[in-house]
């Protein structure tokens, strides 16, 4: 499946956001849980998230700080920060309104059309 890049822009920051709110993590590791929690049909590239979490950092949402890995790599760990909380639960408020009017398109669209007197 295919998911429009409008959408995966539009839904970036706040996955980030919530794959931190979890606890500290790494590039590669962001990007396999993206993977995980949409069962595989949202593959990010580095590319795409790197920019994303230096735009995050820049906007106090995140903090980085380097570490070494179990194999002795140096990696850059991310966590987000109070503001980047307070981000999150906006932006999940924001999105609950989107998913609930979605969702009320989508079923009105479900249903056959009314009929209308004097229309047949």
């Amino acid at each position: 499946m295919h998911i429009d890049k409008d959408l995966v822009a539009a839904s970036a920051t706040p996955l980030v956001l919530g794959i931190l709110a979890d606890g500290e993590s790494y590039g590669y590791a962001i990007v396999k849980r993206v993977n995980e929690l949409s069962g595989g049909r949202m593959q990010w590239t580095d590319g795409m998230l790197y920019p994303l979490l230096h735009r995050l950092e820049r906007l106090g949402y995140v903090e980085a700080s380097w570490g070494t890995s179990e194999a002795g790599r140096r990696r850059k760990h991310y966590a987000i920060t109070q503001a980047g909380r307070e981000t999150l639960a906006d932006r999940q408020q924001q999105w609950s309104v989107v998913a609930d009017a979605l969702k009320q398109v989508w079923q009105d669209v479900q249903r056959p059309p009314a009929v209308v007197e004097g229309w047949a």
